[in-house]
């Protein structure tokens, strides 16, 4: 079962409740990297498999920051984004769990290293069915306990 209750805020607080305690949210953003990616691709995939999260799910997105100075920034998600691993089958299965629970979906395959835009990135996926894509990681937002179920046996990443 994934766990994720006393996992670090990289948010510091600032997605708490008001009162310096976190806030326990209804749903759950989460990545899920294959084990045996390389430090760079676990970055690189991450990055891009959340960026297409707030388009779809807006209601992740909190409210633009500013500093002291008035200096604007962009807004980021509103709670936190937690990164699991896993092998192989892990993400494949997890991939067949979430299309069954209709949670929205963005996946990364092993093809995706070798292009260098959005478009062979489309038409590299495109090329493959679904049972058969090579992923490398993939991310998901819904109810805590969905996606808890979709991430079954897989673990936080170190």
């Amino acid at each position: 079962m994934a766990r994720d209750n006393h996992h670090h805020d990289p948010h510091g607080g600032g997605a708490g409740n008001g009162n310096g305690a976190p806030a326990r949210f209804d749903t759950k953003i989460a990545v899920l990297l294959r084990e045996d990616l390389a430090s760079w691709q676990r970055l690189n995939v991450t990055a891009f498999l959340v960026s297409g999260l707030g388009r779809e799910r807006p209601e992740v997105i909190g409210e633009p920051y500013a500093d002291a100075e008035g200096t604007p920034y962009l807004p980021m998600f509103r709670q936190p984004v937690l990164v699991f691993e896993g092998t192989e089958e892990t993400l494949t299965a997890a991939r067949s769990r979430a299309l069954t629970r209709a949670l929205p979906l963005a996946v990364f395959t092993s093809d995706l290293f070798a292009t260098g835009n959005d478009h062979d990135n489309r038409a590299a996926v495109r090329a493959v069915p679904g049972n058969q894509l090579d992923l490398v990681g993939l991310a998901l937002h819904g109810p805590r306990n969905a996606v808890d179920r979709v991430l079954k046996g897989a673990h936080m990443h170190p």
